[in-house]
């Protein structure tokens, strides 16, 4: 008789076993020749070794059915673990455009085109640029993907870090011990992630360091394996800062820089890392670039208004400059 362990992730195990174990004691009816106990985050699984991995297939397919609507009954348990094939459970469940299912079930996908090509892209290369103004989804689009390849065991874990740039407050002046000094600049980082991970995991994945987000420098003398590594406003990384960063790529791991050139912050004698970058690797093959504009903005319509607004007087201003 073999024997497995199964660890249920990314949805709460109360809502997948059910009202008074309701769910539960429906596929233990459904798999008469497994013996099945659930405790917790946890469920032992004895019996015939092929019964065993036909069983866990169908009930990661359960998991992910409850993770994108954020609900099951008694009808999603009897067609997820009696269906045909497992085909025919991803053709009912899966929009191929959805990167991860958020809170409530929520689907979230590439919007506009140069998001969908990001998302292209990371699936070809390990390492991508995505170059654009505010409001274009960089970041957030970056982030999804990242919840996505850990989701599905492309790897160990996220890594997600920023520049701290001081702008007009120093940190030794902020209260708090280090975290909460650096909090601050990188919070679009954690709100990205509650959008996609339930709080409860979210907070676990930080604890054991599935998800590490620190402060570029945190990143010197680090070689990243089997991660998924986000450089947020990376135009405010310094040239060293950042040709530091790209070779911290170990092994099976995914790089994706963002950044916007039109709001570089590092003071005016310390020249910006991304666009020498840019021109150093534009021919490296196996770095992609992905230059998003102002029809990628998914802010409020007039974001896009204030992007081109100010496209247009840095191109008036750089003309007058020129003359």
């Amino acid at each position: 008789m073999a024997e497995q362990i199964l660890q249920i992730e990314n949805v709460d195990p109360k809502e997948l076993y059910g009202p008074n174990d309701k769910y539960l004691n429906k596929v233990k009816e459904l798999f008469p020749k497994l013996k099945i106990i659930a405790r917790g985050d946890f469920m032992k699984v004895m019996g015939e070794e092929d019964e065993i991995d036909y069983f866990i297939s169908r009930y990661g397919m359960l998991v992910l059915q409850l993770e994108r609507n954020g609900k099951i009954g008694d009808q999603d348990v009897e067609k997820v673990m009696l269906a045909n094939s497992d085909t025919e459970i991803q053709r009912q469940l899966f929009d191929s455009d959805v990167l991860v299912f958020g809170r409530g079930g929520t689907p979230i996908k590439a919007i506009t085109a140069n998001q969908k090509r990001m998302v292209q892209s990371s699936e070809k290369k390990d390492l991508i640029f995505a170059i654009g103004p505010a409001g274009t989804g960089k970041t957030y689009t970056a982030v999804a993907l990242a919840v996505r390849a850990l989701k599905a065991r492309q790897v160990k874990r996220i890594i997600l870090t920023r520049p701290a740039v001081e702008a007009d407050e120093h940190l030794g002046f902020l209260p708090g011990d280090l975290k909460d000094k650096l909090d601050p600049y990188l919070q679009p980082l954690y709100d990205a992630l509650r959008d996609m991970i339930p709080s409860a995991k979210l907070e676990g994945y930080l604890e054991d360091h599935t998800i590490e987000i620190a402060p570029l420098a945190f990143m010197r003398g680090r070689t990243l394996d089997h991660a998924f590594v986000i450089l947020d406003e990376a135009q405010n990384a310094t040239r060293s800062q950042l040709k530091m960063f790209l070779t911290r790529m170990g092994r099976s791991a995914k790089f994706i820089v963002t950044g916007d050139i039109t709001q570089i912050d590092l003071p005016p004698k310390t020249p910006s890392g991304l666009p020498q970058a840019m021109e150093v690797l534009k021919d490296v093959e196996g770095i992609d670039f992905i230059m998003l504009d102002e029809k990628d903005v998914v802010r409020h319509k007039l974001v896009t208004d204030i992007v081109n607004a100010y496209k247009r007087h840095h191109a008036a201003t750089s003309e007058e400059e020129s003359k």
